[in-house]
């Protein structure tokens, strides 16, 4: 601070307006600066602005692109998905339709057996009931033969 007001005691005073003098300076900073300004803008700020918009045109195209994909792939889902149902629909009547296959075949083996078992216990029934006749006529023989031995040995 001390320095500044050192520097505006001992500056002279050279004409009008001392100090703050306008002269030909002013217009000359203000064209250096507007040229300065036109030819950053010219080497740096237009390569900059046209990479910033390549890479914002390039991110929307991917964005784009990338929502047609989710699209594709939500379509994609949705459809296996109702594949899938359908299939598990026609698994399950399937199965359904086998139960009912296999509950009739054990449904005809079982009469078919239960058949076979009731005419196997006719025959054996049949059987034993002639061996039973048989048995109960020899041993009528037997006892008639055990009469006549008892009663011959006692009329002796």
């Amino acid at each position: 601070m001390i320095n500044l007001s050192i520097l505006i005691s001992t500056s002279e005073v050279s004409g009008p307006g001392g100090l703050f003098d306008i002269n030909a300076t002013l217009p000359l900073v203000a064209i250096q600066f507007i040229l300065l300004m036109v030819i950053l803008n010219i080497i740096l700020y237009s390569p900059l602005l046209t990479i910033i918009e390549e890479r914002k045109e390039y991110i929307l195209t991917n964005l784009g692109k990338a929502s047609e994909i989710l699209a594709e792939a939500n379509k994609l889902t949705t459809q296996y998905e109702e594949e899938l149902t359908s299939v598990r629909k026609e698994a399950q009547l399937e199965i359904t339709n086998s139960q009912k296959i296999h509950k009739e075949i054990l449904e005809t083996e079982l009469t078919i057996s239960q058949k076979y078992i009731d005419n196997l216990l006719d025959t054996i029934t049949k059987d034993l009931l002639t061996k039973k006749d048989i048995a109960l006529n020899s041993l009528d023989e037997i006892v008639q033969s055990l009469c006549a031995d008892i009663e011959t040995r006692l009329s002796i």
